[in-house]
Formats: C-alpha cells, sequence, structure tokens
C-alpha cells in the first residue's frame, strides 16, 4: 500500500457536487488517462484521479480539470492493493459526492519482448495491475454505485491487443485485456438491474508514453488501415460518450477505436 496523504481539492462537498457526476479515472496522470479526464471535466465531470508515482504529472491534469470547471482530487495509490482502491473511492466521495463512473485505465505493458523470455515476477505484476487492479477498482465501484442507489457507468480500457495477441511483444498484456473483455460481459448482465452499465474500449495503437520504442506507433502505421496511429483524446471522446446519457442503453459493449486494425 502507498502511504501518502491525498491532494484534496476545497472547499469540501457542497449541494452543487451532488448534482454533478463524479468519476474515478485510474492511471490519470499520462497519456490516455490524463485525456480521459480533461475531456470527461469538460462534460461536467468531477474527477477523482488516481496515479501510481508521479504527483507533478498527477497535479498538472488535476489543473487542468479545474480549469475546465470541475472539481479534482488527485490521490497516490496502487490499484493492486485493495487498501488503497477503497481509499481512493473513499476520497471521491467525501471530497465530491457519490461516484457516479469508474474509468479502470491503470495499466502495465512491460515486460516487452517474446513471452520465451519473459520474467515470471514481471509478467505478474502486470497481470496483478491489468487484471486485478480492474477487478478491484469495479468491485469497489459496483458497491457504492448500488449502496447510494445512484446507478452509474464503468468503462474499462482494453486493447485491440486482446483479439491481435501481440505476438513478439508481449502476449500476457493482450490475454490480460481479453479477461478486461470478457468481465466487462459478464459483469454487464450482473449489475444492470441496478442501474449501472458496464462497457469497454479498445483501443489501438495510440500516441503515448506507453510504448518502450518512443517511435513505435510511426512504426506501425503502414499496418493500420487508416494509416497512422491514434490520439489520445480520440480515445478519451469514445469513454466520454460511453459515460453519458446517450448511451443510456449500451451495455456489455466493446468498443474497438483501432483505426481499423
Amino acid at each position: 500500500m502507498i502511504d501518502q496523504t491525498p491532494n484534496l481539492v476545497r472547499p469540501a462537498p457542497s449541494e452543487e457536487h451532488v448534482h454533478h457526476p463524479v468519476t474515478v479515472v485510474t492511471g490519470g496522470s499520462r497519456g490516455i488517462g490524463a485525456a480521459i479526464a480533461t475531456r470527461l471535466a469538460e462534460g461536467g465531470h468531477h474527477v477523482a484521479l488516481g496515479y501510481r508515482s508521479d504527483s507533478d504529472a498527477a497535479e498538472k491534469v488535476a489543473a487542468e480539470v479545474r480549469a475546465a470547471g470541475a472539481a479534482c482530487v488527485t490521490v497516490r495509490m496502487d490499484t493492486a492493493d485493495e487498501a488503497d482502491v477503497d481509499r481512493l473511492f473513499e476520497t471521491a466521495a467525501a471530497e465530491l459526492g457519490p461516484v457516479t463512473g469508474l474509468v479502470n485505465n491503470a495499466g502495465i505493458g512491460a515486460p516487452v519482448g517474446p513471452l520465451a523470455e519473459a520474467d515470471a515476477a514481471a509478467m505478474r505484476r502486470a497481470l496483478d495491475v491489468n487484471v486485478l487492479g480492474y477487478l478491484l477498482c469495479a468491485r469497489r465501484a459496483v458497491r457504492d454505485m448500488t449502496r447510494t442507489g445512484t446507478g452509474g457507468g464503468i468503462v474499462n480500457i482494453s486493447s485491440a491487443a486482446a483479439t491481435l495477441g501481440a505476438p513478439g511483444e508481449y502476449v500476457h498484456y493482450a490475454a490480460a485485456k481479453g479477461a478486461v473483455d470478457t468481465m466487462t460481459i459478464g459483469l454487464s448482465k450482473e449489475v444492470a438491474a441496478h442501474g449501472i452499465r458496464v462497457n469497454a474500449v479498445a483501443p489501438g495503437v495510440i500516441w503515448t508514453e506507453f510504448h518502450a520504442d518512443p517511435e513505435r506507433p510511426a512504426k506501425l502505421a503502414a499496418g493500420i488501415p487508416m494509416g497512422r496511429a491514434g490520439r489520445p483524446g480520440e480515445i478519451a471522446a469514445a469513454v466520454a460518450w460511453l459515460l453519458s446519457d446517450e448511451a443510456s442503453y449500451t451495455t456489455g459493449t466493446i468498443m474497438r477505436v483501432a483505426g481499423g486494425r
């Protein structure tokens, strides 16, 4: 468990906060997570931003969220740690109001390379974050949304790798994202009666710091039907729609945003 006092936004909860969606975004300090946080803020969501280590980056994203007119709290945490997950959600509820949304985004791609050369400890850590972390966060979100009776939405960030397999790069990561897809479908059926919708967005190759080789998106562009890698904002737009009232009849869906790949 990471021991750090959350960076809170004052004032304390108000009636105004209660009338806004309150969404938890994990892995929100950079890349796709950062784009999601700011896009949701532009749509009126207050944001609880979970991050692993880079407090400066997290606070920069929080400043962008606040500049968009939303409230924000940042919490340093590890999604694979049950106590940290509980602390993230408890902070969100205490400072912003009842949680109505979750974006499961925190993920690890390493180790990179053929499976035969992969380190077992590194794979175990990746699976803890990419699968167990999603399950722990979703479990807490469902508990909170059910208890408060607010209903809400969960969006899991999957990957096109779940069906492409990522041979030679990270088969273990692709397998984890396959698990995320299965979780999305199963949980959507389990909680639909509680007014909770569960969907996933499966990005293709996106320009972020996720890649061990910074030029990987450019190198893979020729194999993408649209001829380019995607942008974080394009993933954020899909997430924002799935959490909006316009997607009120959408659950159990895995939305592929991968340029045709």
